[in-house]
């Protein structure tokens, strides 16, 4: 098969390790993960890029979950996508749903990953991990300053409470370690994190399972396949997201 990855950075190098083992041949398009910020904007974008691909593909495989609603409402034109049944990245690198679940049951973390912590380099740095919010300290005036420009004086300093106030939600730090690269730098820069906010911190082996399934076409239960037609909806149970008639 002749597959195109479309893809979050923030799996980059799983993604292409799969790539160059995968018996496939294999195509990758990565976008920045900061998009998660702006859930229609990324969905728009996933549409254009699934609306343009060139004939000559069996399949558009999405390496994404359901990013917050993100991919709902995707619609398959005259090439199947694939994606597997995950609610974000995080499912991912873990490896399966049942893992997710346990570890979301467990405590509340904030993520980090290697590909997440080597690419923040370049654009909004307070998206550096895969919590909620954000996670530059030394930024907050020029942030402030933005929301000033924006919404007021007022305003700004709610939002800038918030912002704050979401630091308190947390309890542990989790750096999974997908053993593509040296992620050294990565997980000592996540445990400084977790040492300066007062968290608990992990360090835990991911798995690429799911990531390999995706790009090697061994598309079982745990991924949805849209066939040309279907539109992608959330499911609202354990399969996380289901196809219903693009009408």
């Amino acid at each position: 098969m002749k597959l195109l990855v479309i893809s979050c950075d923030v799996v980059a190098r799983p993604v292409y390790l799969n790539a160059a083992r995968s018996p496939h041949v294999v195509d990758i398009r990565l976008f920045a993960r900061g998009l998660h910020n702006e859930p229609i904007k990324l969905r728009d974008i996933l549409q254009r890029e699934i609306d343009a691909v060139e004939p000559g593909y069996d399949a558009i495989v999405l390496g994404y979950g359901l990013c917050g609603g993100a991919t709902a409402g995707i619609v398959a034109r005259a090439t199947p996508v694939v994606l597997p049944r995950a609610h974000d990245c995080i499912t991912l690198f873990l490896g399966d749903r049942e893992r997710y679940a346990s570890e979301f049951g467990a405590s509340t973390t904030y993520w980090y990953v290697n590909d997440q912590v080597e690419r923040n380099q370049g654009y909004n740095a307070k998206s550096i991990g895969l919590g909620v919010s954000g996670d530059a300290d030394d930024d907050m005036d020029a942030i402030r300053a933005e929301y000033v420009e924006k919404y007021g004086e007022d305003n700004a300093d709610y939002l800038m409470e918030v912002m704050g106030a979401w630091k308190s939600h947390y309890q542990r730090a989790a750096f999974v370690q997908m053993g593509v690269a040296d992620e050294t730098a990565s997980a000592a820069y996540a445990r400084e994190q977790a040492d300066r906010r007062g968290w608990a911190f992990d360090q835990m082996e991911g798995s690429m399972v799911l990531l390999r399934k995706l790009v090697y076409g061994e598309w079982d239960d745990d991924m949805l396949v849209l066939q040309p037609g279907e539109r992608l909806a959330m499911s609202w149970d354990e399969g996380v997201v289901k196809a219903v008639p693009a009408a």
